[in-house]
């Protein structure tokens, strides 16, 4: 059997290098055609635009369209490799955007001397699009960068390492600690990590319900507490007095785990600190804050997720993403806001509770799926994804008013094909 590393490289060059291109959507079979494509025909809409920068959207593919940029200074995991090497992260993220909700994408990759200058960049370039997809751009740079662009462009930008982690983690807490008999208002959470994904994480649980005074974050230097004063101000916003100030303080009766740091920091020690049915979503990827083969042999009562596509419970930003800016072009959203974040999570944690249709559950060689501990969070290969969720996001930016358009006569979408027709 070929490698992963020799198939990965084959998959990518063969038989052709890249895994997007660009498809014509009008015909081009005759000189007509061609004089309505370009020269003359094309100065009509060139006109109407001009006269009404709006009408972009009916004469060219700008609604449909996602910008996916980077500066690779944060690639998967694999740290700042330059903007180049993120090519094949952000042409992947293009894949998914297109398979799972019809969006078509350009993958853009900027070499920008400072985060001024990727701003300065974006922006220029924004009015191609109708929505941009921030990607692995490293912590703290990532949050001025976000919200610059959020203030000075008039479509949805969205940085998708914060807030798609931060929407599959909230939808998956939610259906754990109802499992677990706790609520998340209660909940006693400590966060491993302190970076882009991490701080979303616990400001998405904040915004629905989680207490502050609950939440103990840990960086590489222990606890975030009120009492330090080398603290960001994204970190300090998770700042409370405290006398915790390690690790194995902060799990002392936890009822959750994030991890969203590196491999092999939750030791077996540490779990046997918390709560009754304890809640672990271990996301470093590849190797886990803790392995699931140790956290059930050291717990029979823990719900374990993690980010890997091997176990059950997968925290997968392609059950977010996708979804998402599907329902904020239909209704052309002025931004993604807290209100369309939280209506996608309650989607995604409501889809988990309903019967899992049979060619799902082939798609990923099980004979069942069910709502429990083994199945608290939605599987990608899920049709229904679609339907719920960019629903939800379509309605949510409707009533907390960034839509421009009504609910769409095609809503509730049952398939990507029902975005087009085809």
């Amino acid at each position: 059997m070929t490698d992963l590393k020799t198939a990965a490289l084959e998959y990518h060059s063969q038989p052709r290098p890249g895994k997007l291109s660009v498809e014509l959507t009008k015909p081009t079979a005759t000189a007509r055609d061609l004089a309505l494509a370009y020269s003359p025909g094309v100065a009509e809409p060139v006109r109407e635009i001009g006269r009404d920068p709006e009408l972009a959207y009916r004469y060219t593919g700008k609604g449909n369209l996602v910008a996916v940029i980077s500066d690779g200074t944060a690639i998967l995991g694999l740290g700042n490799l330059g903007p180049l090497a993120s090519k094949p992260v952000m042409e992947g993220k293009g894949v998914l955007f297109k398979r799972f909700a019809g969006v078509d994408v350009f993958d853009i990759e900027v070499d920008a001397e400072s985060p001024q200058a990727f701003i300065d960049t974006v922006k220029r370039i924004s009015i191609t699009f109708g929505g941009i997809n921030l990607e692995d751009i490293k912590a703290p740079e990532c949050f001025d960068i976000e919200r610059a662009l959020i203030e000075q462009c008039n479509i949805p930008v969205f940085h998708d390492d914060q807030h798609g982690t931060a929407i599959v983690t909230a939808a998956g807490m939610l259906n754990a600690l109802e499992i677990a008999g706790k609520s998340l208002e209660e909940a006693k959470i400590v966060c491993m990590g302190a970076g882009a994904a991490a701080t979303s994480c616990m400001k998405l649980l904040v915004s629905m319900g989680a207490q502050i005074q609950n939440i103990f974050m840990i960086d590489r230097k222990g606890v975030v507490h009120a009492g330090r004063d080398d603290l960001n101000q994204y970190k300090a916003v998770f700042a409370h007095e405290t006398d915790k100030r390690t690790l194995e303080d902060a799990l002392d009766g936890a009822d959750v785990f994030v991890g969203l740091s590196g491999a092999n920091l939750l030791s077996p020690e540490g779990l046997n600190r918390m709560a009754a049915n304890p809640v672990v979503f271990a996301c470093s990827n590849p190797d886990p804050e803790i392995s699931p083969e140790l956290a059930h042999a050291t717990r029979s009562d823990v719900i374990m997720a993690t980010g890997r596509s091997d176990y059950p419970n997968q925290v997968n930003n392609v059950l977010g993403f996708p979804f998402i800016f599907r329902g904020a072009l239909d209704v052309r959203a002025t931004r993604i806001n807290e209100e369309m974040k939280i209506a996608a999570a309650h989607a995604l944690r409501d889809l988990a509770k309903l019967p899992v249709p049979e060619e799902v559950c082939a798609a990923y060689g099980l004979s069942n799926l069910e709502f429990g501990r083994e199945y608290i969070i939605p599987k990608p290969m899920d049709p229904r994804l679609i339907t719920l969720v960019s629903d939800a996001v379509a309605r949510a930016a409707i009533d907390s008013g960034v839509a421009t358009l009504p609910y769409p006569a095609h809503y509730p979408l049952k398939s990507v094909a029902d975005v087009f027709g085809n």
